[in-house]
């Protein structure tokens, strides 16, 4: 995956549908090294690296690999699908493993290979109580008390999804940030608009908390399917067009598996200059 004999703190560039992401292997190095000061600098498209979300890979032996998400603001994120995804494939390929089980503050995530080369994860159920989404106060999470009536749903990260006529049509810019900044949300929200296309088939377009407009979102895509099937829409198996590509997302007996494309772009060294800013 990463030599680790090198001097200096490598990184892999990967996304899954336009979702990008970077990783860091600390694997070794005693522990997660990552800061807030340090995901933020590394997350400027301009004077970083620039990503939508950061995974940093820990861990292993006996406790297991682990995965920490981190958005380009430098706030942590809990969930992150389509990042766990891409080192998911990462790490099989590094084992020649088909599976792998990556532990999250989500939980142990499963993930697999299909034989089209696309990597799955099971999300886990949706949370579908207002204090696990979170929000502020008990209301009904299939029609919250915002313009739209939108749906709550918690993929271990809160999500706000509004069915619309054409998601193509919506103000992504203004409407993200308004209801992301939603005091109905303490911990902040993701924010997705999704339209039908048949009853097995999904448009969305989403704002990610601590981000802005992303071309996909992993938990996103769960949250919409689940949002989808529970507002009667669609069956629990959806595929998603997202601006980046194509998802599928399978609310099952044991989780929501979300399924895709991961994409390797390249690999690099942070400087000990960016390194100082941890």
């Amino acid at each position: 995956m990463l030599d680790r004999n090198e001097s200096g703190l490598r990184f892999v560039k990967m996304h899954g549908a336009g979702n990008d992401f970077v990783v860091i292997d600390s694997r070794g190095k005693g522990g997660p090294m990552m800061t807030a000061a340090l995901a933020q600098a590394i997350g400027d498209r301009h004077r970083g690296v620039g990503y939508d979300q950061l995974a940093e890979l820990h861990g292993g032996g006996t406790p297991g690999l682990k995965l920490d998400f981190w958005n380009s603001d430098g706030s942590r994120a809990g969930a992150c699908g389509n990042a766990t995804r891409c080192v998911a494939d990462l790490v099989m390929v590094e084992t020649g493993a088909d599976a792998v089980v990556l532990k999250t503050a989500r939980g142990a995530l499963q993930a697999v290979r299909d034989d089209q080369g696309r990597v799955s994860v099971n999300m886990g159920q949706p949370l579908l109580d207002w204090q696990q989404v979170p929000l502020s106060g008990d209301v009904d999470l299939t029609a919250l008390p915002l313009d739209g009536a939108p749906l709550a749903v918690g993929m271990g990260n809160p999500h706000c999804v509004f069915p619309v006529a054409d998601a193509e049509a919506v103000d992504l810019l203004t409407l993200g940030p308004r209801y992301e900044n939603d005091p109905l949300f303490p911990e902040k929200t993701n924010v997705e608009f999704i339209s039908l296309i048949a009853p097995d088939h999904l448009r969305m377009r989403v704002w990610e908390r601590g981000t802005g407009v992303t071309l996909a979102c992993g938990s996103g895509a769960c949250a919409a399917a689940v949002a989808a099937h529970r507002r009667g829409l669609t069956g629990r198996r959806v595929v998603i067009d997202v601006d980046g590509g194509q998802l599928v997302a399978d609310w099952r007996e044991d989780g929501v598996w979300l399924t895709g494309p991961v994409a390797y772009v390249f690999e690099g060294r942070l400087t000990p200059a960016m390194m100082a800013l941890a």
